[in-house]
């Protein structure tokens, strides 16, 4: 088996997608409480406001996982719960639902990897700019030495972020998201900026005030081209597109993982994006390069790319009736070599262990008539992806860990509650959860340390 024996399987979920209780025990609202609470943002107007009702169920959830025989769950933190306001007073009362949650995931044997931002900007920091507002790096410092007093004496794992291009481009570039803005370009780079300086700033407060050996990372994900061929010109027009910064948007990975990796941007964005840039010092790239220990990469789909007649990277066209199968979500087309190339492209250019903090897929599961859940698609799904992550590790490429999204059905962001990613099923209704056929394989490959 190409696994080593030390590989982390795990799941995960986030908080502002299971945990409910929006309104109680102190916390206070956070931008996609606004955002779905608006009419029109959301599929049927769903809500997070009772989720999984992870909140209170959450012994029940860690059984699950326990039973899974997972070794990790990566977890994340509501910002407005520890702080209601995003900086000031602290919510002891949150702080506590955090302290029994990751002890009794330690009880049941599970190492939590806890994510300080999963997309949930308190609102009261998001009506002062959010992003927008320099002062941020300074406001995530502030959480990220709380949390990081409180609850790292348990905690050594840790991303600081989740996913900066759909923090700053679905929610700033495209308004598809919380906050559900459309700035122009420029803001939106100054908006990345200063995410990457709180990213710094939180990896200081995580290194200042956690105790013990820490593990830290920032969860990128990107738009994952594949060659076509194993041609050696498709092979390297894809790998040269996936660290290019040519187009206007926040999907271009090198653009958020080259300043925290080597403290300067890709000198092909300085050059692309010119004027829109914003102003900044060595001191500020100084500090998006604190140094982090893996990267933490967030895999789902790619596309086929072929080299044309001058090198370059091109799309190839897919007419009605194209091999790869699709998930329910239109984005997500079933391509395992994505997860392949991403993991040796990003081992050579980083030089840092990779974990995939995330893969999984939609899909539409149901309670059968026998009490089950079969889901033999996402069965499919796992195998191929995992036999390109075995491929991978043969190749060459450091990937110590897999966590697949998600251990619970729940709240999609803007989908709702349509789209099920979850290997447990979840009755929103009654909050039952039926673990599905996946839950069961999963755990059978965990037991056996890989695939068969």
């Amino acid at each position: 088996m190409a696994f080593p024996q030390n590989f982390t399987w795990g799941t995960a979920a986030a908080a502002y997608q299971i945990e409910g209780a929006w309104n109680e025990g102190g916390r206070g609202p956070s931008a996609w409480d606004t955002f779905s609470q608006t009419p029109g943002k959301v599929f049927e107007n769903h809500n997070g406001n009772e989720a999984c009702d992870h909140y209170h169920r959450w012994p029940e959830d860690v059984a699950l996982m326990q039973q899974l025989g997972v070794k990790a769950y990566r977890m994340s933190l509501s910002w407005s719960r520890i702080i209601p306001e995003g900086t000031g007073t602290v919510n002891e009362e949150g702080l506590k639902f955090y302290d029994d949650l990751i002890d009794g995931l330690l009880a049941a044997g599970i190492t939590p990897w806890v994510t300080l931002f999963h997309w949930d900007m308190p609102q009261a920091l998001q009506d002062r700019g959010g992003f927008l507002n320099s002062d941020v790096a300074e406001w995530f410092a502030e959480y990220a030495t709380v949390v990081a007093k409180r609850l790292g004496d348990r905690v050594n794992h840790w991303m600081t972020i989740n996913e900066p291009p759909v923090i700053v481009g679905m929610g700033y570039q495209e308004g598809v998201f919380a906050p559900g803005l459309k700035e122009p370009y420029a803001n939106c780079l100054l908006a990345a900026h200063n995410l990457l300086r709180a990213h710094g700033r939180g990896v200081q407060a995580l290194r200042s005030h956690a105790k013990g050996p820490q593990q830290i990372s920032l969860a990128h994900t990107a738009r994952e081209p594949i060659p076509a061929t194993h041609v050696p010109a498709d092979i390297e027009a894809a790998r040269a597109l996936y660290f290019s910064c040519e187009e206007r948007r926040m999907w271009n990975l090198a653009w958020w993982a080259d300043p925290v990796v080597f403290g300067h941007y890709p000198e092909d964005g300085l050059r692309n994006f010119g004027a829109d840039v914003p102003k900044f010092t060595d001191a500020d790239m100084a500090l998006i390069s604190e140094p982090i220990d893996f990267m933490a990469f967030n895999c789902y789909t790619g596309s086929p790319f072929k080299a044309n007649t001058e090198g370059k990277a091109k799309e190839v066209e897919r007419g009605y009736g194209w091999g790869n199968p699709r998930a329910t979500l239109s984005w997500l087309n079933i391509a395992p070599d994505a997860i392949y190339w991403a993991t040796q492209w990003q081992s050579e250019r980083y030089k840092l262990p990779v974990v995939i903090s995330e893969n999984g897929m939609s899909n539409t599961d149901w309670v059968h008539l026998d009490g089950k859940v079969h889901d033999p698609q996402r069965i499919d799904f796992l195998h191929r992806y995992l036999a390109s992550i075995e491929k991978s590790i043969a190749d060459g490429a450091d990937v110590m860990g897999y966590f697949y999204w998600s251990i619970l059905d729940n709240f999609e962001w803007a989908e709702g509650y349509k789209e099920r990613f979850g290997l447990v099923h979840v009755d929103y209704t009654t909050q039952k959860r039926t673990p599905k056929d996946s839950y069961y394989w999963y755990r059978d490959m965990i037991a056996r340390g890989g695939l068969e």
